[in-house]
């Protein structure tokens, strides 16, 4: 489904985003090197080891850029004019390789543009799951969003 435009949203609406993934040793170090993160509970199994986790723990930001990329077909792919904003971003759970992600979207407030009335702004709670049904990411994301074209 494509996204949608902001007109066609509704506050307290949840989609149960279809694409899963299941995060590899590989998605992790390229992500960790990509960025420059040297963390090194993310590329160093030695140091990983020897944590609390013991074991390479999935870097955080990848475990959010990828909750972000699972909602945008369902929420904003051809319909944003740009994201305004992340808010209340949580890490309650560890990622972990092998883990299995999933996410899951609400609409928590629809507000008018002041500035362009072509378009207004929707403010999305987005969450993601591990296998284990633990919420592992959380935050709030306002979207400016075309309104559907007369």
């Amino acid at each position: 489904m494509a996204g949608r435009y902001f007109d066609q949203w509704q506050v307290g609406e949840r989609i149960e985003h279809e694409i899963r993934r299941t995060v590899t040793e590989t998605d992790n170090l390229l992500f960790s090197t990509m960025t420059h993160n040297s963390q090194p509970l993310h590329i160093d199994a030695e140091a990983a080891r020897a944590s609390e986790f013991g074991q390479i723990l999935v870097n955080g930001t990848f475990t959010f850029s990828l909750m972000t990329g699972l909602s945008v077909g369902d929420t904003t792919a051809g319909t944003l004019v740009a994201n305004l904003g992340y808010d209340e971003l949580m890490m309650p759970k560890p990622v972990f390789i092998g883990d299995t992600l999933r996410a899951a979207t609400e609409v928590v407030e629809l507000r008018e543009s002041r500035s362009r009335p072509n378009a207004g702004v929707v403010t999305f709670r987005h969450e993601m799951l591990n296998q284990r049904n633990e919420i592992v990411c959380r935050c709030r994301r306002s979207a400016l969003i075309l309104r559907t074209p007369s």
